[in-house]
């Protein structure tokens, strides 16, 4: 390689994004702000400034003039958040939720639709999805030019290399060939994560676990799933496995992946075939034995007592799978997340005094704050990320792709 011929090259790439990655966390800078941050000359900012103003990620901003300032005001440049979009997919049994978000993170539409009964067959599933992520852009008034990047969250495991493990007994209701559908349909690159990887991300970023480099989040609606941040990096495996909680019938006391809401509706339906009734009974009515896990958490809520006798035992079964990821992953947080999210509340007292049985100091325990857009959450983090290592190799709103009205509805 000709080093002479590439160093020019290399030293406008490296300022280039020196000046872009201040830009992108204020909200405006002058050139002796870029100056100060960045340790270029005043000469070398300007013209790096104007060479992002005219390939699209940065623009003047408004710079009011102070009192009494005689001359010009110094010129102020912005991150152009606006220059390009991101998609983020949760893609999940029952439904699809698709959130559009500008480059700085703000949500600017999204849709949420729901699967055929039963979930549909794949085609079926790919319809929806495609149809969702049309209304979503509509929504945000985003043509699909301007989309950078699109990221799935989807409750499977997924290999490093972004594909769906074999051999999952959910696998067929997430391989929908969406990727090669986008890409060739959208002409978007697309990245396919583990749904709890995607919430451990959303909790770093905008929840609970901001703060915080060592943190898992615990999917714990129908099935158990763990994402885990270590040292402030998502944790995948050789394999993408990490995490997952395929061996959790090799524990006492656990014995499957069921998660909260699975085990509340069961638990409760069970104890109304063996005769109890109370306030689950007055909730559902009584034409029928099938309980909601909603109506045990308001049972137990409204001093039910077989109700609270299903929450404990929830409690203290919970706690050992808690004992299992401290042990392993050594969290300083872990966050409940998922379809229970808010009513799970009400399982930490009894989470927490069970935990501290098993594990010496243990974690803090909190229950998320994202409610359902936890995963779709992480899936725009996860497509920021991907776009913004690749900002200077992209066209702000430039894309191939077509309009959201010549895309194909399958």
């Amino acid at each position: 390689m000709d080093v002479s011929a590439s160093t020019p090259q290399l030293l406008r790439r490296t300022n280039l994004r020196s000046v872009l990655d201040v830009l992108r966390t204020v909200p405006s800078a002058t050139g002796t702000d870029l100056i100060q941050a960045t340790g270029l000359t005043r000469a070398t900012v300007i013209a790096v400034c104007d060479d992002l103003i005219a390939r699209g990620w940065a623009r003047e901003a408004a710079s009011p003039r102070a009192g009494g300032q005689k001359g010009r005001p110094a010129r102020r440049f912005e991150f152009n958040e606006s220059a390009g979009f991101v998609l983020g997919l949760d893609v999940g049994l029952a439904t699809v939720r698709v959130v559009v978000s500008d480059l700085a993170g703000n949500v600017v539409g999204g849709t949420e639709s729901r699967f055929p009964y039963h979930g549909g067959t794949p085609a079926d599933r790919r319809s929806a999805v495609i149809a969702a992520t049309r209304d979503a852009l509509a929504d945000a008034g985003v043509p699909a030019a301007s989309v950078l990047a699109v990221a799935l969250g989807i409750a499977a495991q997924v290999t490093p290399e972004g594909t769906i493990a074999p051999g999952q007994e959910l696998a067929p209701m997430f391989d929908l060939g969406l990727t090669q559908e986008f890409a060739e349909g959208f002409g978007w690159p697309v990245l396919v994560e583990n749904d709890a990887k995607l919430a451990a991300l959303a909790e770093r970023w905008r929840g609970i676990g901001a703060d915080e480099s060592n943190l898992a989040v615990i999917l714990a609606g129908e099935r158990l799933g763990t994402g885990v941040i270590e040292s402030g990096r998502l944790v995948h495996g050789a394999l993408g496995r990490a995490g997952t909680m395929g061996g959790l019938e090799l524990v006492e006391g656990v014995g499957n992946q069921d998660g909260i809401a699975k085990l509340a509706r069961h638990w409760g339906t069970a104890a109304l075939d063996a005769g109890h009734e109370g306030m689950i009974r007055a909730l559902i009515g009584e034409h029928t034995n099938r309980v909601s896990a909603r109506y045990v958490f308001e049972a137990a809520a409204a001093g039910d007592e077989t109700a609270a006798q299903i929450l404990d035992r929830i409690a203290r079964r919970m706690a050992r799978v808690l004992a299992l990821v401290s042990t392993f992953f050594d969290p300083r947080l872990i966050v409940i997340g998922g379809a229970v999210a808010a009513s799970a509340t009400a399982l930490l007292p009894g989470m927490t005094d069970e935990l501290a049985r098993y594990v010496p100091d243990p974690p803090r325990l909190a229950v998320s704050e994202l409610g359902e857009m936890l995963v779709a959450t992480g899936a725009v983090r996860l497509a920021l990320d991907h776009v913004e290592a690749r900002l200077l190799d992209l066209r702000p709103g430039n894309g191939t792709a077509p309009s959201p009205e010549a895309v194909p509805s399958a």
